[in-house]
């Protein structure tokens, strides 16, 4: 018996965990499964996609010293486990090379392929800086920024963040040459010097994968692998080799500033995006003595427009944006206020939040 009556949520829970980067199709069908291994009284469930692996481990079977182990189909086995009620007691054997599922009166028949040839990704960490951060804090860092990901885009080193150490501080940046996200956090411990681009994939994997809390988290950095080990997870991925742009050149330093409320411009911009053009989801900035205007149109000939009060005295400017890039960066704003800069029509805007220097969000013009 491979694993002799166990509550099917045992299982679900850390199957759950690694599932995220198992894709129904690959090029190798055995990367369509999970491996399940039973040592010592432990479970561990693994799961890579060849440039990332998840690992759980948990001590759950306290009279099984036995040592087995198997592959399985990931999504399969999650549905089974889903519908069957989470406190019924579940067993797994195998037979004849087949996982046979029973509880309840249900019982279920999946194909295995052997666990040997499971291809975990060779470990690469060659003199690694290791350090340890609260999980709220390193998820927070990424909540700044990683919106500003590129999706799949023929430049690779964008779809992704970097990540670097420097000091006694932690920096991410994103951008996918429409815009950027900086966002920099300092900690009591010094990190040496690192630069890493951590792929799109890994970046979402970790954001579902953390919470917000002071549980520490124990982070390895090398040039060709990161690994990261909180709870019972241990992620590690291969890094995206390439140049990342150099974003302090993309920051500008703006004279004309505007203070606002974060929450009244957002809801303003949600407003005027009803009725911007749906492709191309542009809305203009006109930037008058104590007024910001905000208008949108389409093709249709439609037309929104919100007029926001301000204490805005500098040069009178009408600047286009795509509304969707700035109701990403003031979604994950975590402030009240929020100062926009600007410098001249065919500029961009920098986004910041007031009395910090730990986030800045720059935005592209575009012509409308």
């Amino acid at each position: 018996m491979f694993i002799k009556e166990i509550e099917s949520e045992l299982i679900l829970r850390p199957l759950s965990d690694v599932i995220g980067i198992v894709e129904r199709k690959q090029p190798l069908p055995i990367l369509s499964n999970v491996l399940i291994q039973k040592n010592q009284g432990t479970l561990r469930v693994s799961a890579t996609d060849l440039e990332i692996q998840i690992s759980t481990q948990k001590q759950i079977f306290l009279e099984d010293s036995s040592h087995e182990e198997i592959t399985v189909s990931a999504k399969k086995l999650q549905e089974i486990l889903r519908v069957i009620p989470g406190k019924s007691k579940t067993s797994f054997d195998i037979s004849d090379g087949k996982l046979v599922i029973k509880a309840n009166k249900s019982r279920f028949v999946l194909q295995t392929l052997p666990a040997q040839d499971f291809p975990l990704i060779p470990i690469q960490l060659d003199n690694p800086s290791i350090f340890t951060i609260k999980s709220g804090a390193f998820k927070s860092l990424l909540a700044l920024v990683q919106y500003a990901m590129a999706q799949q885009d023929i430049r690779y080193y964008l779809n992704g963040i970097l990540l670097v150490t420097s000091g006694m501080e932690i920096k991410a940046i994103a951008t996918d040459g429409h815009r950027l996200a900086y966002a920099s956090a300092t900690f009591d411990q010094e990190f040496g010097n690192n630069e890493v681009i951590l792929s799109r994939k890994t970046v979402n994997e970790l954001f579902k994968l953390l919470d917000s809390s002071d549980e520490s988290v124990s982070i390895e950095l090398s040039p060709k692998q990161v690994r990261f080990s909180f709870s019972d997870i241990t992620l590690t991925t291969k890094v995206i080799d390439g140049k990342f742009p150099d974003y302090q050149r993309v920051i500008p330093n703006y004279s004309n500033h505007l203070l606002l409320d974060r929450v009244t411009v957002l809801q303003a911009l949600q407003r005027a995006a009803i009725l911007s053009n749906e492709k191309f989801r542009g809305i203009r900035f006109v930037l008058t003595e104590k007024n910001l205007r905000i208008i949108s149109s389409n093709s249709e000939q439609e037309e929104a427009q919100e007029d926001i009060e301000t204490d805005y005295h500098g040069p009178a400017l009408d600047i286009g944006f795509n509304v969707n890039y700035l109701l990403d960066g003031l979604n994950n704003t975590p402030s009240d206020k929020i100062t926009f800069s600007f410098g001249d029509p065919n500029s961009s805007i920098l986004i910041t939040i007031p009395d910090r220097d730990d986030f800045k969000y720059v935005v592209m013009p575009m012509r409308i």
